[in-house]
């Protein structure tokens, strides 16, 4: 009898480690494939795996395009094939429901609008306008170019082909006329901040919208007073002198959502989160800002003028001025280096083309 019970609980006993052993083993095979499918891709979740050969099914969906077509879809779609985490298109501006953007109603800028609701909301009942223009609007494929004020612009001659974009998007106030040749002439948007907006009326271009990148609430306040033709202060908290008047009537103007600056800092570049408030590396350059954008708005997404050549430090910093590349001083609020790495990634897998080669 003590015999029988003996082998009982050993089978028992048996049966009952097979099942644990057999539960272990399904669980690390389980880690183990997820860490197989984790390790495909950086921290920050691109493919880590980046060439310039299209995926199958974007191959396969992209085939009968006529070489030379705008392709809609293509930025978004191979940029989900490198980065799952991309999300739906975002709209490009601030409109009349911004409040209900839970992504950036709890941030203060430049990654939200927390606290500023009472001056965007001034500054939109004046302005009303909240998209493109509708030509641009009605395009069933949308080819967008963002030009940099890099000095590897200089003696390319790329003006022609950056003319050819159908938005051609600047920044600050990098002059068009005189330069021509290298970076054209047409100007679809012009976005800036306060301090880096042109100081002379007759330098804005007739056709282009004004585009607000709101990077601290003085910005914000700063619009208003340009939308109202109110007087403008110098001293209202800017780290320079401001533009006074900007010649833009009411509906050529914009306000760029912050979801981009959000966006671009903390999910594509991975910049510090400083409890999500401005701090030391922790803002992306307007150029970052504005390829996330056209990542969003656009179907096919190029930049010239972006990347420094520290090799040549004789080289010029700038297209339109004589400041070598020697200047350049680590900044206390960009990353250059984090946002190379992230236009590389672009650039590699073909989600954006890099016109003057140096990225």
């Amino acid at each position: 009898m003590g015999l029988l019970v003996f082998v009982r609980n050993l089978l028992l006993a048996l049966c009952l480690f097979l099942v644990l052993g057999f539960l272990y083993y399904s669980a690390w095979k389980l880690h183990l494939l997820q860490w197989e499918e984790d390790s495909k891709y950086d921290r920050l979740g691109f493919l880590l795996n980046l060439d310039s050969k299209l995926p199958a099914e974007l191959a396969t969906k992209y085939a009968n395009f006529s070489e030379g077509a705008c392709e809609p879809g293509y930025a978004s779609a191979l940029m989900t094939a490198i980065f799952p985490r991309f999300s739906k298109p975002a709209p490009m501006f601030l409109d009349d429901p911004f409040r209900k953007w839970a992504r950036i109603r709890e941030f203060v800028p430049p990654f939200g609008i927390k606290g500023q609701d009472n001056l965007i909301k001034a500054i939109l009942s004046v302005t009303k306008e909240y998209r493109l223009t509708p030509a641009l609007d009605s395009l069933r494929c949308r080819r967008c170019i963002i030009v940099g004020n890099g000095g590897v612009l200089a003696y390319k001659s790329l003006g022609s082909r950056i003319d050819d974009y159908d938005i051609v998007v600047r920044l600050n106030s990098a002059p068009v006329k005189g330069f021509e040749k290298d970076v054209g002439s047409k100007t679809t948007l012009r976005i800036t901040y306060p301090e880096g907006a042109m100081q002379r009326p007759e330098q804005y271009e007739r056709d282009s919208l004004f585009v607000l990148a709101g990077y601290k609430w003085q910005d914000f306040k700063w619009l208003k007073y340009i939308v109202y033709k109110e007087r403008v202060s110098a001293s209202d908290g800017f780290w320079k002198s401001v533009a006074t008047r900007v010649p833009k009537e009411p509906p050529e103007i914009r306000i760029l959502s912050p979801y981009f600056i959000q966006e671009a800092a903390f999910t594509l570049i991975g910049l510090p989160f400083n409890n999500g408030l401005m701090g030391r590396g922790n803002i992306p350059t307007l150029g970052s800002v504005a390829v996330t954008m056209a990542l969003h708005g656009c179907d096919e997404v190029a930049v010239a003028g972006f990347g420094y050549v520290m090799s040549t430090p004789n080289a010029p910093l700038h297209y339109y001025e004589t400041v070598l590349m020697a200047a350049i001083k680590e900044s206390w609020t960009h990353n250059i280096q984090r946002e190379k790495e992230f236009l590389l990634k672009l650039v590699k897998a073909r989600v954006i083309t890099d016109l003057s080669s140096v990225i």
